[in-house]
């Protein structure tokens, strides 16, 4: 059996981080990879846990030695993903499953063609009703729902696509995919 790379994006309400723990709770053979980031260590944080801390210089020595798979910068912090240590997984034995934005995931694609992308999102009414339920105000449904759609627009990459209405089908077709592209 070969082991792959997962990769599974979605718009804010679609359940991705659930449907990744779910998969994680079900098979031995997938793993996580925890990400990296160039951010000061917080207070309680330990490194390795949540995420592999590197300062300045290592994360620059990363990124010219071409092992982030992925990255991004975000309120004035660099994060990624690890090419060495999803290669450790895979060369393991572990398929490993990752749970990213979809522009992180397009850009994972192109560093990494044979990943696995899949986008996962609800339907437009269950989206809607999602967000409203979390809404602080009447007009972040309607950014929200923009947002998504502009997602939706940019994940033409992924190789399959899977609804969220039904938190437990779509970890089924998951773990299926994850069956059948390993076969």
């Amino acid at each position: 059996m070969s082991k792959k790379l997962f990769v599974i994006s979605g718009p804010s309400g679609a359940g991705i981080r659930d449907i990744a723990a779910a998969v994680f709770a079900r098979r031995a053979d997938v793993r996580a990879i925890v990400p990296v980031t160039a951010r000061k260590m917080k207070a309680g944080e330990q490194n390795g846990v949540g995420y592999y801390f590197y300062d300045l210089d290592g994360w620059n020595e990363l990124k010219a030695a071409g092992d982030l798979l992925e990255c991004t910068e975000f309120a004035g912090n660099d994060y990624g993903t690890s090419r060495r240590l999803v290669q450790e997984a895979l060369d393991g034995g572990h398929s490993v499953l990752l749970t990213l934005e979809v522009e992180r995931a397009a850009q994972l694609k192109r560093s990494f063609p044979e990943a696995v992308c899949v986008y996962i999102e609800p339907s437009p009414a269950v989206l809607e009703e999602r967000y409203r339920a979390i809404a602080r105000s009447a007009f972040e449904v309607p950014v929200r729902l923009s947002e998504a759609e502009r997602q939706r627009a940019l994940s033409d990459f992924c190789d399959a696509r899977f609804g969220s209405d039904d938190e437990e089908a779509a970890v089924r077709e998951l773990c299926a995919l994850i069956d059948r592209e390993t076969a």
